[in-house]
């Protein structure tokens, strides 16, 4: 296995990770990241924190098996710029979730730091083109 494709694994495994718990256990997610203040258990919620999670786990399934080359690379790490500013706004500015956002930001730090590594090792190695 090439390194940028094991490195599309491991952005892969992030999206299914994190996505996998809010589909299957959304409860969870709430009761351990949002400020009891803002705590909501009600089933409208718990469908949409849900859906959110299985979107996830779709762009952890896409990036599993599509074929990623230099800019793939590059504009899905550019893509994930977006969740700072969204953890910033609920955390600081309306202070929504609690410290445990920090998992969200660590995992956005790993993907844009994966998607770089991939950039840059997509430069390096020439494609390997597969049959189809």
């Amino acid at each position: 296995m090439s390194e940028t494709r094991r490195i599309q694994i491991a952005i892969a495994v992030v999206f299914l990770g994190l996505g996998s718990w809010c589909l299957v256990h959304p409860s969870s997610v709430i009761a351990l990241t949002v400020r009891p203040e803002y705590r909501v258990d009600h089933l409208l919620v718990r469908v949409v924190l849900g859906a959110f999670g299985a979107q996830a786990m779709l762009v952890g399934i896409l990036a599993a098996f599509a074929t990623f080359n230099r800019r793939t690379f590059l504009a899905f790490g550019l893509a994930i710029l977006p969740f700072f500013g969204f953890d910033v706004w609920f955390y600081f500015v309306v202070p929504l979730f609690n410290w445990l956002i920090l998992l969200d930001v660590a995992g956005n730090v790993a993907l844009v730091a994966l998607c770089w590594l991939g950039y840059a090792r997509s430069n390096s190695a020439p494609e390997q083109q597969r049959a189809p």
